[in-house]
């Protein structure tokens, strides 16, 4: 505790005296405090650099939260206080322990983040589910299947700010990003905030250009009868990747 800087005032003065008089006490008191220094230098060099940006994960668990006191809003506001503190606790803790997992999965390539090197802005490949699981209108496959089909409408600036907010990006590069519907209007989608997200144009193998190509795959197999619209919005807001990987038989975008 002392080394660490924990001690009250007045204990703190009372081991500065017994070090003052005990060598062996002073050896390990340096000893502690040089294993001390290599684990700071160490972290810094190695761990600190490789861990990723707060402000994704500071995002989702403001939502999370918000989700939380939202899902409670009948009980007492004492009751709603305990009940946010105890899970936005354990939010913390379990996001702590996700940002160092994702270390490891970008090492080893299973990453789907990462920093776009021309503008030091989060990348985000696939949306989290607890802000854009999305959201489709009530369209059939006559209406989807038209001749000109519906096209993704121009999200306002004030929807697209909404957007970078709660996904914790701050002064957001117009050219960096796509503000995306998760669900595209060709397949059905909403307007809806819940069926937006950022996406990258670029620094991605998963951008925003193979989206696209997925959802004209979608759409073409829908219209052709050999998928069900549902499914069809089901699959590319689940994990959208992973719905690419499944209907054009690849592991990697087909360029």
């Amino acid at each position: 505790m002392a080394a660490d800087g924990e001690l009250s005032p007045s204990r703190a003065e009372g081991m500065q005296k017994h070090l003052s008089a005990c060598w062996e006490c002073r050896s390990r008191m340096r000893e502690l405090e040089e294993a001390i220094g290599d684990y700071v230098r160490l972290y810094r060099r190695t761990l600190d650099p490789m861990l990723p940006p707060v402000a994704g994960p500071r995002a989702l668990l403001r939502a999370q939260l918000n989700e939380l006191a939202s899902s409670h809003a009948s009980h007492s506001r004492k009751w709603i206080d305990r009940i946010t503190w105890k899970h936005g606790f354990a939010a913390v803790a379990a996001i702590c322990i996700v940002a160092y997992v994702l270390v490891f999965l970008r090492q080893a390539g299973g990453g789907r983040w990462d920093i776009a090197p021309d503008f030091q802005a989060i990348t985000f490949t696939t949306p989290y589910a607890i802000m854009t699981p999305g959201v489709a209108v009530a369209a059939g496959k006559e209406e989807v299947c038209k001749e000109s089909p519906p096209k993704n409408r121009i999200v306002p600036v004030s929807v697209q700010r909404r957007v970078f907010g709660a996904y914790g990006i701050n002064n957001a590069n117009p050219a960096a990003y796509e503000v995306d519907y998760l669900i595209t209007p060709a397949l059905g989608g909403s307007d809806d905030i819940r069926n937006l997200w950022p996406q990258t144009y670029s620094a991605t193998t998963w951008n925003a250009q193979v989206k696209d190509a997925l959802e004209d795959r979608l759409r073409q197999l829908v219209c052709t009868g050999d998928l069900d619209l549902a499914t069809a919005q089901r699959d590319i807001s689940r994990d959208w990747i992973a719905a690419y990987k499944y209907y054009f038989h690849t592991d990697k975008p087909i360029r």
